[in-house]
């Protein structure tokens, strides 16, 4: 009995609080450093809506298991985001010297990966409570208009990419 309730209590900590932002509300811009395929940029995510919807999706940190399979599993699909319009954006609360490294090594140059500053964190209420320095789990769809069209919150990354790309297929159809 001891153990189950360990277990549950440590199970109740370990899960992040859902984002507090809905479907309908608009995206907070910001502007941050990220890197692609090894080099440093500057990323305005209002630029990056003028070319289409955005695929925002925060992890917790760089070359740990979950992050690198979901990274893995967000290039492999790339081709198919691009089809439907989207592009992809990762972020975490990593410095830029190892996002660098994560965006060569592990986002294989498929796509950016950029600093979810503390400001940026809190905008999309992402910043990790009990783990601080650490974001959440969170992808978001952003329509090319600035609107938030899909919200995934979970710590299991094995649905990010399946979820965001059924939201920007559906994006396109309309």
């Amino acid at each position: 009995m001891r153990k189950l309730l360990a277990g549950l209590i440590a199970a109740a900590f370990a899960v992040p609080a859902q984002a507090a932002l809905p479907v309908g509300a608009k995206a907070p811009d910001f502007t941050t450093t990220g890197a692609v395929g090894g080099k440093e940029f500057r990323l305005h995510l209002a630029q990056q809506l003028h070319k289409g919807p955005v695929v925002l999706y925060f992890f917790p940190k760089a070359f740990t298991s979950g992050c690198t399979a979901e990274a893995h599993a967000f290039s492999e699909s790339i081709g198919d985001f691009k089809k439907a319009g989207a592009q992809v954006i990762g972020m975490s609360a990593d410095n830029v010297a190892t996002l660098k490294d994560f965006s060569v090594k592990e986002c294989r140059s498929a796509f950016p990966v950029a600093t979810a500053t503390p400001a940026t964190q809190k905008a999309y209420d992402v910043a990790w409570a009990a783990h601080p320095g650490i974001t959440t789990r969170t992808s978001y769809v952003i329509a090319k208009g600035g609107k938030i069209v899909m919200v995934h919150d979970d710590l299991d990354f094995s649905q990010h990419v399946a979820k965001t790309l059924a939201a920007v297929q559906r994006l396109k159809g309309r």
